[in-house]
């Protein structure tokens, strides 16, 4: 299968990532950690980490460069997982949540709404709180239905 993950991995936690080291050596699909930074990952055949240049958009540049129809690229980039739809693969964030046509656009706009609240002087309290067992068991079960899908 040709298939492959592809992880914005520079915000991934590192659970979510073990998470994917025990799925890619389980089912041996390819598994892409793109950051601006190397990453200690297993050393199997199947998991690699390719640095970027520490530039702006760099990783998702790359992650767009690499990207097919049958991937699923895990990121909380709402551009980036945006653009991965667009281009008709599939986006999954780090809680588990999928993105899809019906929902991204509401998320970009949301994003974009903060941000020009955060860009009038508007301090945004945060929202964002750390990883709970019920999103990493989520991702974990979004994740295996994908894999499934494709046939692993």
């Amino acid at each position: 299968m040709s298939s492959k993950i592809l992880v914005d991995a520079d915000a991934c936690p590192n659970l979510v990532k073990k998470i994917l080291f025990r799925a890619s050596i389980r089912t041996k699909i390819k598994l892409i950690l793109i950051a601006n930074q190397p990453i200690k990952y297993p050393n199997v055949d199947s998991i690699k980490n390719l640095v970027v240049e520490k530039v702006f958009d760099a990783a998702d540049n790359k992650i767009l460069e690499l990207l097919g129809k049958d991937d699923l690229v895990i990121t909380s980039d709402i551009p980036l997982a945006a653009d991965v739809i667009k281009n008709g693969a599939s986006a999954l964030n780090f809680r588990g949540e999928v993105f899809t046509d019906d929902n991204i656009k509401s998320r970009l706009n949301m994003r974009d709404f903060m941000e020009t609240m955060r860009s009038s002087g508007m301090q945004i309290k945060s929202n964002n709180p750390s990883i709970s067992q019920n999103e990493l068991m989520t991702f974990a079960n979004k994740l295996d239905t994908f894999l499934t899908k494709l046939g692993y």
